[in-house]
């Protein structure tokens, strides 16, 4: 599926995978297996952005993934997330929606929310948010109505 239809359809805290189609060069080609990982791989979507138009610029609608974070003991050292644009020349396929009574933490910035931390329940978010306060941090649970496109793109619901 496209950059596009992910934009439009897939709830914050998705599973996506993103790929070019190309096969996974042999592992003794370093240099083409990082360039190969560079377009494919799977994030959590934590962002999506509008489209801006400025009087000098404008930029098409985006979305975030986050693929994960590095660190010890409890430290996180480095968050690697990429953004990609809907007119993105890869593809992309929703692997896991989040399921109904998952409870999401997010956080407004700028022109829509990001997700900070997807938990298994309202209790386990409200925890989290308490052991990791941030400045306009909400809550949002997971309805069957996001699940329930599952149903309609022809998924079974989670």
């Amino acid at each position: 599926m496209s950059a596009h239809i992910v934009y439009d359809s897939a709830p914050l805290g998705s599973v996506i995978r993103y790929f070019d189609g190309t096969p996974k060069p042999p592992a003794r080609f370093t240099r083409k297996v990082a360039d190969w990982e560079r377009r494919n791989g799977t994030g959590r979507l934590v962002k999506k952005e509008p489209p801006q138009s400025r009087a000098t610029y404008s930029s098409p609608a985006c979305f975030t993934l986050h693929e994960g974070d590095f660190g010890q003991g409890g430290i996180i050292v480095v968050s690697v997330r990429r953004t990609w644009s809907v007119e993105s020349d890869l593809r992309f396929e929703i692997v896991e929606r989040p399921k109904i009574g998952t409870a999401r933490v997010l956080q407004d910035f700028g022109d829509s929310p990001e997700l900070l931390h997807l938990a298994r329940d309202r209790e386990a978010a409200e925890r989290w948010l308490a052991a990791n306060p941030y400045s306009r941090a909400y809550l949002e649970e997971v309805t069957a109505d996001e699940v329930g496109a599952d149903v309609v793109e022809g998924r079974t619901a989670a």
